[in-house]
């Protein structure tokens, strides 16, 4: 073998080996498909996680999963490793047991402020809702598997629940709920989303108690956590995260009146005792469990 053969034998050598090495420097991290288009809350996710992994240097690359999955299903694929590596969810005991949290509320605590959504021929009649005994009287929409079941049903609350997320806005239309409490973050765009349903925005009441959406990831990802966490925690320091979140709820927020409102302040205490409530700077306003 001559001088230059040898050159060109090393030269490819090294040529697989860069890109053996290029091809293993990509992560990819899937997570679920969604049912039908993204909304703002998923886009919010999508965007921010892909924001607080680029903070690694690492070249992570979000994808969705192949087929769609509902939240259970997604969960326990993730808990198996079975191609799901992180979801958004919010979060409880159960879930930070089986699954690692990233202790950072991506949705500020806003996922416990919940404003119902009524049909339009019960605005009056809610207007004419003072006390808690008054609302804890009428039948709240769940879905059958949401940890805000356990905590309505803690605080008085009637609840019908539904495995079906779209049939609970056709039991609110047929009037076998009176009510579908949603979040800040969601509530707007459900209202138009099922208009055609006269459903409407509730203009007085505000239902509020500590809860957080998180990320999660498997127990058997503790690189991925860490990167998700330190991202996040940049973000943070900068105002980077501060400003994404006011791009995509900010001028909904204003619209809602939060501070014009009736506020009705609820217990949960199935709330993980790790949940960050005196780091004030991670929610969107301090309420009176942040001094606990």
């Amino acid at each position: 073998m001559n001088n230059l053969d040898k050159t060109l034998r090393v030269f490819g050598l090294m040529s697989g080996l860069l890109m053996s090495s290029l091809a293993m420097a990509q992560i990819d991290v899937v997570y679920p498909r969604p049912m039908g288009n993204l909304d703002e809350r998923q886009n919010y996710a999508i965007e921010l996680l892909g924001l607080a992994l680029a903070q690694s240097g690492k070249e992570y690359l979000l994808q969705a999963s192949k087929s769609v999955q509902k939240q259970k299903r997604a969960l326990k694929n993730m808990e198996l490793g079975s191609g799901i590596d992180v979801v958004w969810t919010v979060t409880s005991a159960e879930r930070e047991q089986l699954l690692r949290p990233i202790r950072i509320p991506i949705d500020k605590g806003l996922v416990g402020w919940r404003i119902p959504l009524i049909r339009r021929m019960d605005v009056e009649r809610f207007e004419r809702l003072p006390e808690l005994k008054d609302v804890q009287a009428l039948n709240s929409g769940q879905g059958h598997d949401w940890p805000d079941v356990a905590i309505l049903q803690h605080n008085g609350f009637k609840t019908t629940s539904s495995p079906s997320y779209i049939g609970l806005f056709k039991m609110l239309a047929s009037g076998r709920v009176d009510y579908f409490p949603r979040s800040v973050l969601e509530v707007e765009s459900e209202a138009e989303i099922h208009a055609d349903k006269n459903l409407v925005v509730d203009p007085n009441l505000l239902l509020v108690y500590p809860s957080a959406l998180y990320f999660f990831v498997s127990l058997d990802a503790p690189t991925l956590a860490d990167d998700i966490q330190k991202g996040l925690e940049l973000m943070i320091a900068s105002g980077d995260f501060e400003q994404l979140f006011n791009r995509y709820f900010g001028e909904s927020i204003e619209r809602l009146n939060l501070r014009s409102r009736h506020v009705l302040y609820l217990d949960n205490p199935f709330l993980p005792k790790k949940t960050p409530l005196t780091k004030r700077a991670l929610w969107f306003e301090a309420p009176p469990w942040s001094n606990q």
